[in-house]
């Protein structure tokens, strides 16, 4: 278990949070049009991924705008961003902001993802939710950058993540 912070108040964190060198762990996810997606689907390419509460909220919304202008940028790279936000939510979002950089997935059919990435807010007025983190992978899942953002209200570090890249 870890502890960052919602708003200086502590926070509890399920899981285990894959660190630079392991593997990650295979994932099974919902994208917007409903489908399950793998980490899987996504072989021999780098994987950045954006993980946050929801993109209902101002900070969370800021990291898929700012990802989406920097993964056009990236080669053989996608840029997953994943909450427990229904797809319709996600799909919505990006639709109405003209995101088409960034693939949304939702834990919402598979919210185990949340511990076995370290990242379930298990304490606190977003309990359920996914804490904000950012995890880089490289073409064989191998990872390259993991950041557990201390403080949920604000942004991930975005030059160290891409800087792995």
């Amino acid at each position: 278990m870890s502890t960052v912070t919602l708003k200086g108040s502590p926070v509890e964190v399920n899981g285990h949070f894959p660190q630079k060198g392991a593997t990650a762990p295979e994932f099974t996810l919902t994208d917007a049009n409903l489908n399950e997606v793998s980490l899987a689907s996504f072989a021999g390419k780098r994987k950045v991924l954006n993980i946050f509460p929801s993109v209902d909220t101002g900070v969370c919304a800021a990291s898929v705008r700012h990802f989406n202008a920097d993964a056009s940028k990236l080669s053989n790279t996608v840029v997953l961003c994943i909450s427990a936000d229904l797809p319709f939510a996600q799909a919505r979002f990006c639709g109405a902001e003209g995101l088409d950089q960034v693939i949304t997935l939702s834990t919402f059919r598979h919210p185990e993802f949340r511990e076995e990435y370290g990242v379930k807010l298990s304490t606190g007025p977003l309990a359920g939710l996914c804490a904000r983190a950012v995890i880089v992978l490289d073409e064989n899942n191998q990872v390259l950058h993991s950041q557990l953002v201390a403080e949920i209200t604000t942004e991930p570090s975005y030059e160290e993540a891409l800087a792995v890249l």
